[in-house]
């Protein structure tokens, strides 16, 4: 009987010893926990109104939805991760070493994804200064083709015979490329060659015609009609009428197609090479005329 009133005794006396030492960790600890939430919940709530007037400010910026989205996503959770942080310092977690652990692996991660890091940050300068949008069509590293979709590490061209090209946007936002349709208009170059012995200033007369038959071609800038260059075979004419961005593939295989048309109407040959063979102290059996 008394060694059981005996562990009775000391087990309240070990109840009494972790209550005691329950409520000295909580005077100790309870108002740095709290402190420690409330600063949690405090951040939380000021990161989601800061992502949302960064969300705002990118809108009235007209930024690329998709670089918006990626770098609200990026701000957020750089922000969390300090946060949290903050709150391990708080109550009592040595974050130092955590911190520089966290440090050398992004440094080894970046060694290791320095070419996929190029692209992505060749990536954000095209969404964000916009050389190119979806759309356009550019020609960029031996490629022509319309932007098909512009990701956050690579572009994607659809050529005109409708093959896709997945090119990597850290040489895109180092090399050139050419927007081929990014102004609202844009010349079209032509060349049309005429024999040695029609009449120029018919031929002019023709191309003007021509070219102010078609609502397409515009009237300033006025079209140009230049003599180019004395050829092999022929006398060469430039055209170079201006045109809005969108009519200038269908004005330029039509032009070709009209002007053809015209000239034959007109009688004006359009050459092609050839040459005059002159034979000089050759037998009638080597020319293969002998009547023997």
């Amino acid at each position: 009987m008394e060694e059981m009133e005996q562990n009775v005794q000391e087990s309240l006396k070990l109840m009494e010893g972790l209550t005691q030492k329950g409520i000295d960790m909580t005077l100790s600890y309870g108002p740095k926990l709290m402190l420690a939430i409330i600063v949690l919940l405090m951040g939380l709530w000021f990161i989601r109104g800061l992502v949302k007037v960064v969300d705002k400010s990118m809108d009235k910026a007209n930024v690329d939805i998709t670089l918006q989205r990626f770098l609200l996503s990026i701000i957020s959770v750089g922000l969390k991760f300090v946060l949290v942080v903050i709150f391990a310092s708080m109550i009592g977690v040595e974050t130092a070493s955590l911190v520089a652990m966290l440090g050398a692996a992004g440094l080894a991660i970046g060694l290791a994804l320095q070419g996929s890091l190029a692209n992505f940050a060749g990536g954000v300068l095209i969404l964000l200064f916009k050389p190119f949008k979806f759309g356009d069509v550019i020609e960029a590293q031996g490629f022509l083709g319309r932007v098909h979709e512009i990701q956050i590490f690579n572009t994607i061209l659809l050529t005109m015979d409708n093959q896709k090209v997945v090119i990597p946007n850290g040489l895109l936002s180092n090399g050139c490329v050419k927007n081929l349709f990014s102004e609202p208009t844009r010349r079209v170059d032509l060349t049309f060659g005429i024999s040695y012995d029609d009449d120029i200033a018919i031929a002019k007369e023709v191309l003007a015609k021509v070219i102010g038959e078609d609502s397409r071609i515009l009237k300033d800038p006025e079209p140009e009609i230049y003599v180019s260059a004395h050829a092999d075979s022929s006398v060469n004419l430039l055209v170079r009428p201006w045109v809005n961005s969108d009519d200038y593939w269908p004005v330029y295989f039509d032009l070709i197609e009209r002007v053809k048309i015209a000239f034959d109407h007109n009688n004006i040959t359009i050459p092609f090479p050839q040459r005059d063979v002159h034979h000089h102290g050759l037998s009638p059996h080597l020319l293969g005329t002998d009547d023997a």
